[in-house]
């Protein structure tokens, strides 16, 4: 990846709605070599997805987040590919990591309740052949996200200079 690409990438990870007009002036190239860099980008699928960030906590949508920690059997052949693929393709799954330490893979997911988070818990991912155990934590309230500081206090931190 060269670094024209890695730069328009650092742009867009700032802020996804910034014209292309406004990427080259900041970059200093052409408006065109920009467009084809980002077209290429997404053919290659380097960009997968143009997301907004939102402030979930100022929405009342009464859905249930969740991170669910997974141990699970690697398989011969496959590692944790299969089972990671298996846990993926659920609707209610937005993320699935490899981790490193006391569980295997990491679960990142939505419902909307804490029913139906259980009953997916319960009924599908505990059902998958290699998932071992799993331990569920409910996302409470999120100070930070994406680098976004979503917290309401916004008081003046800053050291007080007296002369």
């Amino acid at each position: 990846m060269d670094t024209l690409e890695l730069r328009i990438l650092e742009v867009l990870t700032d802020d996804a709605r910034t014209p292309v007009s406004e990427i080259a002036v900041m970059l200093g190239r052409a408006e065109e070599e920009v467009a084809a860099a980002i077209s290429d980008m997404e053919q290659r699928r380097v960009i997968l997805k143009y997301p907004a960030l939102i402030n979930w906590d100022k929405v009342e949508s009464g859905e249930v987040e969740a991170l669910i920690e997974v141990r699970v059997t690697p398989q011969r052949d496959h590692g944790f590919d299969a089972i990671a693929e298996q846990i993926y393709r659920f609707e209610e799954v937005r993320n699935v990591y490899l981790m490193s330490g006391g569980y295997d893979l990491l679960v990142m997911l939505k419902a909307p309740s804490l029913k139906k988070l259980a009953l997916f818990v319960a009924e599908k991912l505990s059902t998958i052949e290699g998932v071992l155990s799993t331990a569920t934590h409910f996302v409470l309230k999120r100070y930070k996200n994406e680098g976004v500081i979503t917290d309401e206090k916004r008081e003046d931190r800053r050291l007080k200079v007296t002369p």
